[in-house]
């Protein structure tokens, strides 16, 4: 998930048969409709005679309401796999997810080829510690199957009070495999670190937030101040980070870059299209930097893999990222709703688009079974874990590289 937030006003100028009665009556009474209008006039002629055709006839009866959601709903949510017509309660979840908490199962999803696809499980949360892992294809939710056109309808049935059941079946390689777990409030947890020996940081971020940035700083000053005031190289794992805050991506990449792009964006508005830039300033003042990625590393967590990489300043190991290069702008409605909608396309520093296609790692390295060890945020288990083996050897060569350096 990437997001902007971005508030607008907003006018309600009529009903669907309102606008008809304006474009058949005093909008067109001194000129002929242009062919735009003439064709937006047709389109709302039917959806008038389409809603009063089920109003009456349909077995059951429909609030008007629930008629006019769901056709709001098609709209936005046809466009894309990642826009959304959002109602109170979502657009609020959506606000607390990236700034504190919300209840639910602590999982991302999206749909791709047709399936509902997890992106990643978030670390410590009834998703992973039962089992859940990045790539599996969500097939029901308490044992209702999922439609892949309604990814909204997924999520929603994903979330709930803290404390009540619920089961997820997932395809896995050919086989159907059900999890049961209950809904928990899950707190966005950014950043955890730890000093992997002496010399070397370690910090996973698991999604960003907009307080990400900064707990990355105090993160990497804890580590410098029990080392002797510095770090002679840092880990940064992002694998299973589905993304968040563009924002925060953004401050997060300037932590380690003194100058230079970090990512663009193009649109069809003006505040859709974008570039921003670092500033001078390296926390790590060019210790060498390593990130992991992995198939779950989406959005965000693209951005920062994108530009450390293109600017030379880390190593990217792993498996391809997720493949995610589009910006959703939340923009608030009326009565405490809103609409996701996807606004930009973003570029890396080179002027690629990742989209569909991810970041290619600079070294390919398979995951481990395993790891990342999302049920806990405890230690790290470098030993066990293939692409943070290879990650720690890469630092001590290149120690030793700079060592030799006249």
């Amino acid at each position: 998930m990437l997001l902007k937030t971005r508030a607008i006003l907003v006018v309600v100028v009529g009903t669907v048969m309102g606008l008809s009665l304006s474009f058949s009556g005093g909008l067109m009474a001194n000129r002929q409709p242009t062919g735009d209008e003439e064709r937006a006039l047709e389109q709302a002629r039917l959806f008038a005679e389409v809603m009063q055709r089920v109003k009456r006839e349909y077995v059951e009866t429909v609030d008007d309401s629930e008629l006019l959601d769901a056709a709001i709903r098609g709209m936005v949510g046809d466009l894309d796999a990642h826009s959304e017509f959002l109602d109170a309660d979502e657009y609020r979840d959506i606000r607390i997810s990236t700034t504190g908490s919300y209840s639910g199962i602590g999982i991302e999803v999206n749909e791709r080829d047709g399936v509902i696809t997890v992106i990643t499980p978030m670390a410590g949360s009834p998703a992973a510690r039962s089992g859940i892992r990045s790539g599996d294809h969500i097939i029901a939710v308490d044992g209702k199957a999922v439609d892949p056109d309604n990814l909204h309808e997924t999520m929603t049935n994903m979330r709930g009070r803290a404390g009540t059941k619920i089961s997820i079946t997932v395809d896995r390689g050919g086989e159907a495999i059900v999890y049961e777990m209950r809904r928990e409030v899950i707190r966005v947890a950014s950043v955890h670190y730890e000093l992997i020996n002496p010399s070397y940081g370690y910090v996973r971020v698991n999604q960003f937030s907009e307080t990400t940035a900064r707990e990355l700083s105090r993160a990497i000053d804890t580590m410098q101040d029990e080392n002797d005031g510095m770090l002679e190289g840092l880990v940064m794992d992002l694998r299973n980070n589905p993304g968040g805050v563009l924002d925060a991506a953004v401050d997060v990449s300037d932590l380690f870059l003194d100058s230079g792009v970090i990512v663009s964006a193009d649109g069809r508005t003006a505040d859709s299209r974008f570039r921003r830039s670092a500033h001078r300033g390296d926390v790590l003042d060019g210790a060498d930097m390593i990130v992991l990625v992995n198939q779950g590393s989406a959005s965000a967590s693209e951005i920062v893999a994108g530009a450390l990489q293109d600017h030379g300043r880390a190593t990217v190991i792993g498996t391809p990222t997720f493949g995610k290069g589009l910006v959703q702008t939340v923009m608030p409605l009326s009565k405490g709703r809103a609409i996701k909608l996807t606004t930009s396309r973003y570029y890396t520093p080179s002027g690629d688009s990742i989209h569909e296609t991810g970041i290619t790692p600079d070294v390919f390295v398979e995951d481990t079974p395993g790891f990342p060890d999302l049920s806990l945020t405890g230690v790290v288990n470098r030993e066990l874990d293939s692409q943070l083996v290879e990650a720690v050897d890469r630092l001590q060569r290149q120690r030793v590289m700079h060592s030799k350096a006249p």
